[in-house]
């Protein structure tokens, strides 16, 4: 599993910190928890948004291209509330799915140096999945998605529902264009991995040396 990778790599003296994955990471693709957001992510596109083709497609492109589905959503045009988006997707999961893994906690309590939870996850979903790990008191703390997307002005969380002028952009479409031009697809608002700016936020927020931190 990765996380043992991670531990490995822990052990060398040089580094002072591990960052750790959530998902997929500290329990196994295995458990079908995956699969269910990936379910309640389509689901959401079609009954909350009204996207009617497509979707499977149009989900792997998002993820592909901005690090997460809700990121690529609201940077083609899409306009909702990230808690009504993790509470749809996260809040419906079967946790029961997960079962605690002693091994693993007492492999990460035997580690003496930093580990901290770095996740495009809300609070609540991972809160609820290291309950379910028995880990919850295994880390130092949690870097997730309201960590680094704080709701403010320029930012906020609680927007309208989607206006029926707003553009969206065919996202389809227009990965065929980029491929032919110096097109660059919208940016968007969410800041998550596997970019760069989420891992300088996190090295910064948790005073962390890139150079002495393995992830």
């Amino acid at each position: 599993m990765e996380y043992e990778d991670q531990i490995n790599q822990a052990m060398d003296p040089k580094y002072e910190c591990l960052l750790f994955d959530l998902d997929d990471t500290l329990y196994p693709l295995t458990s079908g928890i995956s699969s269910e957001v990936t379910k309640n992510i389509q689901e959401y596109m079609i009954k909350k948004l009204g996207i009617k083709d497509n979707v499977p497609e149009l989900c792997v492109s998002l993820y592909k291209h901005y690090g997460t589905t809700m990121a690529g959503l609201k940077a083609i045009g899409y306009n909702f509330e990230y808690d009504d988006f993790h509470s749809f997707v996260h809040g419906r999961l079967p946790y029961a799915m997960l079962k605690p893994d002693p091994v693993l906690r007492n492999l990460l309590l035997s580690i003496p140096i930093r580990k901290i939870i770095f996740t495009n996850a809300d609070k609540n979903h991972a809160a609820r999945v290291l309950n379910r790990l028995g880990l919850e008191d295994c880390f130092e703390g949690i870097i997730c998605f309201e960590t680094l997307n704080p709701i403010n002005k320029e930012n906020p969380s609680a927007a309208d529902d989607i206006k029926p002028d707003t553009a969206i952009v065919d996202i389809n479409g227009y990965c065929s264009a980029v491929l032919d031009s110096e097109l660059k697809l919208p940016s968007t608002p969410v800041v998550c991995k596997p970019f760069e700016n989420a891992f300088e936020q996190v090295f910064k927020i948790a005073k962390i040396n890139p150079q002495k931190t393995a992830t």
